[in-house]
């Protein structure tokens, strides 16, 4: 996650609350990446068995 934050996909928000909460979300660049990610999504869904069978 750490590299996330650092490239400016993500910003993580830390509550101080117990427990302690951790909240994550998409910066506008992270945000530019969700057709691509939709597309990986999609394709594991599509071989998820030969995926799974494999392991």
């Amino acid at each position: 996650m750490k590299a996330l934050e650092e490239n400016k996909l993500i910003t993580r928000t830390l509550y101080d609350s117990m427990p302690v909460t951790v909240e994550y979300a998409l910066m506008p660049l992270g945000m530019s990446l969700r057709e691509l990610l939709n597309e990986l999504r999609n394709w594991g869904k599509y071989f998820r068995n030969e995926i799974i069978g494999h392991l």
